[in-house]
């Protein structure tokens, strides 16, 4: 069996896995496809929709999840659009809508700007968060709403870049989601900008009700950062912002996303009365 080695952390993270990662195959669920030709990251952007059983038998709307690395052929979409068929036939969640977002150059849209040379080499072009933001916001929001039945409430899910997206956009633009899952976030980035600003953006946060869960593998460099980010939660103690710290020392950086994804949906979608 052919083993590619990678040579640095970062390099492990930001690629998400090493060739020699396991593929899972997860079956293909029924789902929706389309494009949207983006004003904001100037290029098309392929879309793809699971819809909950309910949404058909009914004329009720529906929260929404979004997520990142969420074409068909990365895998993460089937996985987690089974995932939630799942536990909404079982009744441990509510059912929802999730969209993804097929990438095109993964390492640009879900990294912030970076002063660290290392960062850089991952990827031709990085530092493109921003403009994947206003995708998200300006165009595919829109699109998502004028397409389908949905509610006002909606949530993100992301695992190392995509999971540092998410925390990236939780403190940023708090606004955006109602509801934030992070796993293994790659906080790291551009030497733990974000973990060092945490304290000011808390410092901005609106009073609305935020909730986010997140998870931290044995990966060194990812379990200091996400163990501080919630040494910060806890230091500021928001009433607003409901939180759950889930360490995972025995899973790695690419076990831990179907390791710990049913509680974390579970968490973050039951909500108390």
């Amino acid at each position: 069996m052919k083993i590619i080695y990678c040579n640095l952390l970062f390099i492990l993270v930001a690629l998400t896995s090493c060739s020699s990662a396991q593929k899972y195959n997860d079956p293909i669920p029924n789902h929706d496809e389309f494009t949207i030709e983006s004003k904001e990251v100037g290029e098309t952007r392929n879309i793809n929709v699971w819809i909950p059983p309910q949404y058909k038998s009914s004329a009720d709307s529906f929260p929404v999840m979004y997520m990142a690395d969420g074409g068909i052929k990365e895998e993460d979409f089937p996985h987690i659009a089974n995932t939630i068929a799942e536990l909404v036939k079982s009744k441990k969640i509510p059912p929802i809508i999730l969209v993804g977002i097929a990438n095109t150059q993964r390492r640009r849209d879900l990294t912030g700007p970076t002063e660290v040379e290392k960062d850089k080499e991952i990827a031709p072009v990085v530092g493109g968060s921003a403009k994947f933001r206003a995708f998200i916001k300006e165009e595919l929001f829109p699109e998502i709403n004028k397409r389908y039945r949905t509610t006002n409430e909606k949530s993100i899910i992301g695992e190392s870049l995509s999971g540092l997206f998410v925390v990236e956009t939780f403190l940023l633009t708090p606004e955006m989601f109602d509801n934030y899952i992070a796993f293994d976030p790659s906080l790291w980035w551009n030497d733990k900008s974000l973990i060092k600003t945490t304290k000011g953006h808390l410092a901005k946060f609106p009073q609305t009700e935020k909730r986010i869960w997140f998870a931290g593998s044995d990966a060194k460099d990812i379990s200091e950062t996400v163990r501080k980010f919630s040494d910060l939660l806890k230091a500021e103690n928001l009433p607003n912002i409901k939180w759950n710290y889930s360490p995972e020392p025995k899973e790695k950086h690419n076990t831990i996303f179907r390791a710990t994804k049913e509680k974390a949906l579970i968490w973050t979608l039951n909500k108390p009365e």
